[in-house]
């Protein structure tokens, strides 16, 4: 879709304009679909849209092509992988020695163009295109997972009880796992879950923390996929009825990515969850991570102190792992040695040794932490305190004279210490160590691409203010540096949805924390066996944000939305 500002002129330049009367019953239709109003206008006919794009290549001093009817080759239109051309609506039609020929629907795309130069090694010539024509050649991407099925179903190789090791070595089988695999990392999926029904197979992938259908495969090729999926990752073929658990490693142009495989027998089959580790990701930065000043000096004050304990906890996949490595990141200097105990171990940090946990040899969170203090480390990162013997192990260390990082499993912070007094660790002890707690979950960041300012109505401060009250909101935004010289106390941001976001209003995710520093007065609270509510009571006084609030510090400046943060802060 055309920009608004290229779109408006383009449309004041048509041969034929639309009247006004027209005009407003198609924006009023356009709103009640929650469609563009281009969209509208060309589906209904009143406008022409090639005509309509001519006019937008001459503003935009881009020259226009007809892709329709023009015959693209096949090794010049996979030089750009299918989800990427999706997504950022482009497709190569044209190549010679140094440049490659570029149709895209908004050549204003700076980023995509530059993206595409680093990825082909060639001079990117863009040309603008209709949406019509562009969908047109995006078609000829699904052509080849479809041939190579058609493949398979002539041949009749892959039917249950065929010979599965033969089955995996087929080509369109493993073309087909090629594609599930590559699609998800330019997708920028976290997890792909293969998932056997009666008469299908599903391929969905996890992008942004919300699980999206990829694709659907017949049932004759489940074997043939589940069987190459187990030799990538070294597991056990004729092991069909207890869990596996394996590991792969793939490069896809420049990128190493590892893939850890779980394997599970259900009703239908085996289901398949292949978790990604990109394999150079490297750590973030607190900023990056999404901490608001004021948090990023409490944390940077508890990283600098010679020993204790940084606690992050949060449920399963709220991203307790990403910060501490960004932490890791940061420690991670010449004169110190850091040592790391692991399940799983999700980035390759230079400098840092790091210990993956192995249960069938004994080497567990426990086991692992003492080896690991005989390594004369200065700083240690237990990837989860699951038991009393490893909390113990990792509060002992803290208080000889090193700095633990570990993560637990908790709602918020001020449980984080209870919880460590019900494993059995002693109070004094506990409050002697921590340094710091974090807790954090993932929302879901707003698109840049089609943000929009809006206004809060009714319904959706009714619903708002059973969570959070209206004033004390007011106040909170009053107080905070990002948020106090903003206007306006219903006014928040939303995402239109666009090509780039795959039409849901958002791209990327970062976290939004509670951090509760263990200041004396906590400490001795903690000491007199205080619980969760006497700890938050006083942090709060002592100026403690709650996720909720810094949630809504990050929805005010344009960050999230609303409705993310109480999805994740009141589920």
């Amino acid at each position: 879709m055309l920009q608004t500002k290229i779109f408006k002129t383009s449309l004041s330049h048509l041969k034929k304009p639309i009247d006004k009367k027209t005009l407003r019953t198609l924006t009023a239709k356009a709103i009640k679909l929650k469609k563009t109003l281009e969209e509208v206008l060309i589906n209904d006919g009143a406008i022409d849209e090639t005509e309509l794009y001519q006019n937008a290549s001459t503003i935009l001093d881009v020259p226009f092509i007809e892709l329709k009817g023009r015959e693209i080759k096949q090794d010049v239109i996979s030089l750009i992988p299918g989800p990427v051309a999706g997504t950022h609506q482009v497709v190569a039609f044209e190549k010679d020695k140094d440049t490659i020929k570029l149709a895209m629907t908004d050549p204003t795309d700076i980023q995509t163009i530059e993206f595409l130069r680093r990825k082909t090694g060639l001079e990117p010539k863009v040309y603008l295109t209709t949406p019509s024509d562009l969908r047109e050649s995006l078609r000829s991407y699904h052509t080849e997972i479809d041939e190579h099925l058609r493949v398979i179903q002539e041949s009749g190789a892959m039917e249950i009880g065929g010979d599965l090791k033969k089955a995996a070595e087929e080509l369109p089988i493993v073309n087909i796992v090629n594609s599930i695999l590559e699609h998800a990392v330019y997708e920028g999926a976290s997890d792909i879950h293969i998932e056997p029904l009666e008469k299908e197979v599903l391929v969905r992938y996890r992008i942004d923390g919300i699980l999206k259908l990829a694709m659907t495969l017949p049932k004759t090729i489940q074997n043939g996929v589940i069987a190459r999926i187990k030799i990538l990752a070294n597991l056990k073929l004729d092991e069909h009825m207890a869990p596996q658990d394996g590991r792969f490693k793939i490069q896809i142009q420049e990128e190493k990515l590892a893939f850890r495989v779980s394997i599970i027998p259900v009703y239908d089959g085996e289901k398949i969850v292949m978790r990604l580790l990109l394999e150079g990701a490297k750590p973030l930065s607190l900023e990056q991570l999404g901490l608001l000043k004021e948090q990023r000096l409490l944390l940077e004050r508890a990283i600098k102190k010679p020993h204790g304990m940084i606690l992050v906890t949060g449920p399963t996949g709220s991203g307790k792992t990403t910060t501490l490595y960004s932490v890791l990141g940061i420690l991670n200097q010449p004169g110190v040695n850091i040592s790391t105990v692991e399940d799983p171990i999700e980035y390759r940090i230079s400098g840092v040794n790091q210990s993956q946990v192995n249960p069938k040899a004994n080497f567990t969170f426990a086991t692992g932490l003492r080896s690991l203090l005989r390594q004369d480390p200065n700083i240690i990162m237990v990837g989860e305190i699951r038991d009393q013997e490893t909390a113990e192990i990792a509060i002992n260390a803290a208080m000889t004279g090193h700095l633990v990082l570990a993560t637990l499993h908790t709602n918020d912070a001020p449980t984080a210490l209870p919880r460590l007094t019900d494993m059995g660790v002693p109070p004094f002890l506990v409050a002697f160590t921590a340094n710091i707690i974090v807790a954090q979950r993932l929302v879901r960041k707003i698109c840049q691409f089609c943000k929009k300012e809006y206004t809060l109505d009714k319904t959706a401060t009714a619903e708002l203010a059973k969570a959070f009250d209206a004033n004390k909101m007011e106040k909170l935004f009053k107080e905070h540096a990002e948020t106090n010289k903003i206007r306006g106390k219903f006014s928040f941001y939303q995402g239109a949805g666009c090509h780039r976001c795959g039409q849901t209003g958002y791209k990327g995710r970062q976290g939004i924390y509670e951090i509760l520093e263990i200041t004396p007065k906590i400490s001795s609270l903690i000491n007199s066996h205080g619980t969760a509510d006497d700890i938050k009571k006083i942090a709060r006084e002592q100026g403690m944000l709650t996720m909720m609030e810094d949630g809504l510090i990050q929805a005010k400046i344009g960050v999230t939305t609303i409705n993310e943060v109480l999805r994740v802060t009141t589920e």
